[in-house]
């Protein structure tokens, strides 16, 4: 069953492992998408691995952007005729250093590709989905949005806020028939956690790897496939009744 049929999706970060991933899923559920990040070079990749399972293409726009953002919106209606679904997914870890050690460049970056970047895409989304009579926005946050995290103050003061920014939105939202939710990854065996590992420890980043993963309840890191599958389902008509919530795909890691 294609449970994204006639469906029309943005994916923000969408030639990172989570952002290609998702639109794989997407694709192969039957939604048309626009792959959105920084780097047309990537984006070319990624549009080029996905074009065997569905109506892919690509818009380049750093997150910060607002009118490249507004502009990669007006090419998806353009190119698809709408918006169904939004996943606000661009992100960075930043830098990981002691808090009194970060430069306000440092710390400022990050809330604004991770606050401002998601607070830009679902400004821009909110009237195309209008005035197709609703539809899902997913925000990707973090564990690091619900508990702290030593040396890495500016990604987890982001991902907190991104959180708060999902339940304001759900609630202004709701009359539009706009659903708004996050997603809380854990720790996710890709690009962004063996950055964050070879930071802590440049010497042995596998330290860390094995240090984090005994912390999580299931022993393993997550897959991109783990965290597309359930963006799957909260882009989906099957949440339909969802909306201000964040979900984790952890592992469980914070159950403890």
């Amino acid at each position: 069953m294609a449970r994204l049929k006639g469906k029309v999706a943005i994916i923000s970060g969408g030639s990172g492992g989570i952002g290609e991933a998702t639109a794989r899923v997407f694709l192969r559920e039957g939604a048309r998408v626009m792959l959105v990040g920084r780097s047309g070079d990537k984006l070319g990749e990624s549009t080029a691995r996905l074009q065997s399972e569905g109506e892919v293409k690509h818009f380049v726009a750093e997150a910060t952007d607002e009118v490249a953002t507004r502009d990669a919106v007006d090419a998806t209606t353009t190119a698809f005729g709408g918006v169904d679904i939004l996943f606000a997914n661009a992100g960075t870890e930043g830098v990981a250093k002691p808090l009194q050690d970060l430069t306000y460049e440092e710390f400022s970056h990050v809330l604004q590709v991770n606050v401002v970047g998601v607070w830009l895409a679902v400004k821009h989304c909110v009237a195309p989905m209008v005035e197709r009579g609703g539809g899902s926005i997913i925000a990707t946050s973090s564990i690091g949005g619900l508990i702290g995290f030593p040396t890495l103050a500016p990604y987890v003061s982001s991902k907190h806020a991104v959180w708060g920014f999902v339940k304001t939105a759900a609630l202004e939202l709701a009359a539009s028939g706009i659903r708004v939710n996050a997603i809380a990854p854990g720790p996710i065996a890709n690009r962004m956690i063996k950055s964050i590992e070879m930071q802590m420890s440049p010497d042995d980043p596998e330290a860390i790897h094995d240090t984090v993963e005994g912390m999580i309840a299931m022993k393993r890191y997550g897959t991109n496939d783990e965290v597309a599958n359930l963006a799957l389902f909260l882009g989906s008509d099957e949440s339909s009744y969802t909306t201000g919530a964040i979900y984790t795909a952890d592992g469980g890691f914070t159950a403890a």
